[in-house]
């Protein structure tokens, strides 16, 4: 990459109207600094007034005709574009907003050999820092969280998957992975690294995205002065999203490190679940349901 970076969107949209127009505004000013090629809205045949909101902004907009998941808008998103003319491509989530200047410094680290994929400082609407970045996922890890806790396991060490030291997030540099809601991705990284996995339908495609990533010898490069505040927070408190993302990240661990290795893994993250669900959290229980019975488990997002 050289001289002013050229830089397309991809924004993922259902029913996200609520949100959009939020995001679609933050964009000029995010992206400041850099050329801005093209804005494409990949949306997952919302029923409100997404599409709309979106034509009006101007962008470009792809539609899947169902809701086909996260990585599926994505693929959709870029396979509109000419990447011949770009330097990279930002994938966002609708309930994101740019921080003036966001853009520019996320390419920044792109310039470094074999850096292919950046993250954000991701951030509340009242300025709270989002744990976002993430250590590799391991047996020993889970069990750590299970026995105590996600948010003591990431402070010690390098034992939790979730990295919840403060100061960390003051740090620009390397991660094994990052939340999915902010991501730019060099254009020659993708390229190599191939379309997103569509089997994941939400959560952990961002996961296998930049552990396959690494496989390759990219880089992930975490970068504070890149400020996008993301509102988020449904699998928090939405059962069935809860259960989605618990057990594709079982799945995903399996597929990567092998059935032995699975297995322990998914003991540790049921007993986690099981914890957390006797003491009465919702999403819990629905996460152990789904666990110990692959039958009650989604096949198709709503809408897919």
């Amino acid at each position: 990459m050289s001289g002013t970076p050229r830089i397309a969107i991809v924004i993922v949209t259902y029913n996200s109207a609520r949100v959009l127009e939020g995001c679609l505004s933050s964009l000029l000013p995010g992206a400041r600094g850099v050329d801005l090629a093209e804005v494409v809205v990949a949306d997952n045949a919302s029923k409100d007034d997404s599409v709309l909101m979106a034509d009006k902004a101007g962008a470009t907009v792809v539609q899947l005709g169902r809701n086909a998941g996260y990585a599926a808008a994505i693929n959709a998103g870029i396979a509109s574009l000419d990447l011949d003319g770009l330097d990279a491509v930002l994938v966002l989530n609708p309930d994101c907003r740019l921080g003036e200047g966001s853009l520019a410094r996320l390419a920044e680290p792109l310039r470094r050999p074999r850096t292919g994929i950046t993250a954000p400082r991701l951030t509340s609407p009242d300025g709270h820092v989002h744990p976002s970045l993430r250590r590799a996922p391991t047996v020993r890890g889970a069990w750590a969280e299970a026995v105590i806790g996600g948010t003591l396991a990431g402070r010690l060490g390098s034992l939790g998957e979730v990295i919840t030291d403060p100061e960390r997030y003051d740090q620009p540099g390397p991660a094994a992975w990052a939340t999915g809601a902010a991501m730019l991705i060099s254009v020659p990284a993708l390229r190599e690294i191939g379309p997103w996995d569509e089997s994941f339908l939400l959560y952990s495609e961002e996961t296998e995205f930049a552990l396959r990533a690494a496989d390759l010898g990219w880089t992930l490069w975490y970068e504070p002065a890149a400020v996008v505040e993301h509102i988020g927070g449904d699998a928090k408190v939405n059962p069935m999203l809860a259960a989605l993302l618990t057990v594709n990240k079982v799945r995903l661990f399996r597929r990567r490190r092998g059935p032995l290795a699975g297995f322990a893994y998914y003991l540790a993250v049921l007993l986690g679940e099981g914890v957390r669900a006797v003491a009465g959290r919702s999403t819990a229980r629905a996460a152990v349901l789904w666990l110990v019975m692959p039958s009650r488990r989604i096949r198709a997002l709503p809408g897919g």
